[in-house]
């Protein structure tokens, strides 16, 4: 089964956070790949690069930059893994490095028959 381990991290570090190093990174990275449970990853640019899209009732778009929301952590990455089960995602989830500055978040992928 595939799960997304959405990777989220602190908006602002603070002298609590465990911030992950790059190595810390890369170790996990190759441990998911040498597991042979990678589907897919990508680390995300810096929020303050992020577009928002919105379309009214009507269609029209509107296009800001943003979020603007208040929050105390942003979605920095994800990966997605082919576990037996949740809980294996939860194992990779608890060894992630995200999870110790943020949380990661697990949702299985829907898979539609088409």
């Amino acid at each position: 089964m595939k799960y997304m381990l959405l990777i989220n991290a602190p908006a602002a570090e603070t002298p609590e956070c465990d911030v992950p190093s790059f190595e810390d990174w890369a170790a996990y990275d190759k441990a998911v790949r040498e597991a042979g449970v990678f589907v897919a990853g990508e680390s995300l640019a810096d929020l303050t690069t992020a577009t928002a899209v919105r379309v009214d009732s009507s269609g029209g778009r509107t296009v800001t930059d943003g979020p603007f929301a208040e929050t105390r952590e942003v979605l920095g990455g994800f990966y997605v893994i082919d576990v037996p089960d949740l809980d294996v995602a939860l194992d990779w989830a608890a060894r992630c490095p995200g999870a110790r500055a943020g949380s990661v978040v697990i949702r299985p992928v829907a898979e539609f028959d088409v």
